[in-house]
C-alpha cells in the first residue's frame, strides 16, 4: 500500500509568499495617516452572520503578531531590525554583532518560515492576499 504523496513548495516560493505579504504590509503601514473604511463581510456558515472589518490595519496586526509568535527571540529581533523598523544589513549586523553570511542566512531562514505560515495559517492565512482582503473562501470538495 502506498502513502498519501503530498506536495511541498521549494524554498524560493515561501520566501516569495513572504515577501508578497511583507509588500502589502508596507503598503497598508504607508496608508496608516488615513483610516481605512470600515467594510461589512458576510460570514460563511449556517447563520450566515456579518462582521464590520478595517482590512488594513488587521493585516497590520496579523502580520505583526504571527511573525512574533512564529519566531524565536533572536529572530524576531532581527524581524524587527530589518522588516518592521527598515534597518539595512550593516545596521543589523552591527546592532546584533553578527557576521554579514549570517544575517542573510537568517534572513532566508526567517523568510521561508514566515511563508510557509501565512501561507498555511488556519482558518484564516495572509496569503493568498486577495482572499485575506476581498474575503474569498476556498471550498472543500469532498473526495
Amino acid at each position: 500500500m502506498m502513502g498519501e504523496v503530498t506536495e511541498v513548495p521549494c524554498n524560493c516560493v515561501l520566501r516569495a509568499v513572504f515577501r508578497s505579504c511583507y509588500n502589502r504590509f508596507r503598503e497598508c503601514a504607508a496608508l496608516g495617516e488615513r483610516i481605512s473604511p470600515v467594510t461589512l463581510d458576510f460570514c460563511p456558515g449556517n447563520e450566515g452572520g456579518r462582521v464590520y472589518s478595517r482590512r488594513r490595519e488587521e493585516f497590520i496586526s496579523d502580520f505583526d503578531l504571527v511573525s512574533r509568535r512564529a519566531l524565536h527571540d533572536f529572530e524576531y529581533r532581527l524581524f524587527r531590525y530589518h522588516y518592521l523598523l527598515g534597518a539595512d544589513w550593516r545596521l543589523c549586523c552591527r546592532q546584533l554583532r553578527m557576521p554579514r553570511g549570517s544575517f542573510f542566512h537568517t534572513i532566508y531562514r526567517i523568510e521561508e518560515k514566515l511563508g510557509r505560515i501565512f501561507a498555511e495559517l488556519k482558518p484564516y492565512a495572509l496569503y493568498p492576499l486577495d482572499e485575506y482582503f476581498n474575503g474569498t473562501v476556498r471550498r472543500q470538495t469532498a473526495a
